[in-house]
């Protein structure tokens, strides 16, 4: 289904970006993976050349958060394939005591990442058109009261995937804008919200935290990864948002057109 397609995956060394790179690998494209850890990365080029093809899979170490990084790291991607077909903004951390990084990471990574993505593919710049995915969360489309900065970057990243996804749209670039937004998902990043390090001022909260995932169950990458294929596939999709839970996957819709509660001033 995807044979012939190059797709790009930050934060791809581990967690969801590793089941992403698996999919899209177990469907025929060919993968560029992007992360900061260099030895898990290099370890899962071999595992998936072994797995996959050799040649099919390729890694690359960058951090989003840098511009410079993150330009250089995709000239490469452009001259071991020639060009990009899927991008997928993953790459991302829990850290609310060092809120700026989470931002410049989370947010400010997703932006980069989209931006470099479109650029190429767009149909105005000569490219073939395309997909782009980012990684939002349910705390993108709700609060999570211990982790206020997390919860703002993921809200960023909705907000800017629907507005960049009608600009795509109006302007006929050809390419197609979606999100996934999955509850507690199980990988390392989960851990994080349940370290005095990273959760910092709002480490008190972490009983509330677990009260959570007791209400929205934890759910393997493998789910997220099926959903993340959907969105590939469905060429009907764009400026969509896909909720991935243990009770099922859902398009969320976003009713601001409908009236609110009136206020007396």
């Amino acid at each position: 289904m995807l044979k012939g397609k190059v797709a790009v995956v930050t934060g791809s060394a581990q967690g969801l970006g590793k089941s992403f790179a698996k999919i899209l690998l177990e469907n025929g494209a060919q993968v560029a993976m992007l992360d900061v850890n260099e030895k898990l990365g290099q370890e899962l080029q071999d595992q998936f050349n072994q797995q996959y093809g050799s040649d099919r899979t390729q890694f690359y170490t960058a951090d989003v958060s840098s511009d410079q990084q993150f330009q250089d790291v995709f000239q490469k991607v452009l001259w071991k394939f020639g060009h990009v077909d899927i991008f997928c903004n993953n790459a991302g951390i829990v850290d609310e005591k060092n809120w700026e990084k989470t931002i410049a990471i989370n947010l400010s990574g997703v932006v980069r990442g989209t931006y470099l993505a479109l650029d190429h593919m767009k149909k105005q710049n000569g490219g073939g058109g395309g997909v782009i995915i980012n990684i939002a969360s349910l705390a993108g489309l709700g609060p999570l009261p211990s982790a206020p900065i997390y919860t703002a970057t993921k809200h960023g990243v909705v907000g800017f995937t629907r507005a960049l996804a009608a600009v795509s749209q109006l302007s006929g670039y050809g390419v197609r804008i979606n999100a996934v937004c999955p509850t507690f998902v199980q990988t390392p990043l989960l851990d994080t919200f349940k370290q005095k390090d990273k959760t910092g001022q709002f480490s008190e909260l972490t009983t509330f935290t677990q009260s959570l995932i007791e209400k929205f169950p934890i759910i393997q990458t493998d789910l997220v990864a099926k959903a993340f294929l959907h969105l590939l596939k469905d060429e009907s999709l764009n400026g969509a948002a896909l909720t991935v839970r243990s009770s099922g996957v859902l398009l969320t819709t976003f009713p601001p057109e409908l009236p609110g509660t009136p206020v007396t001033l």
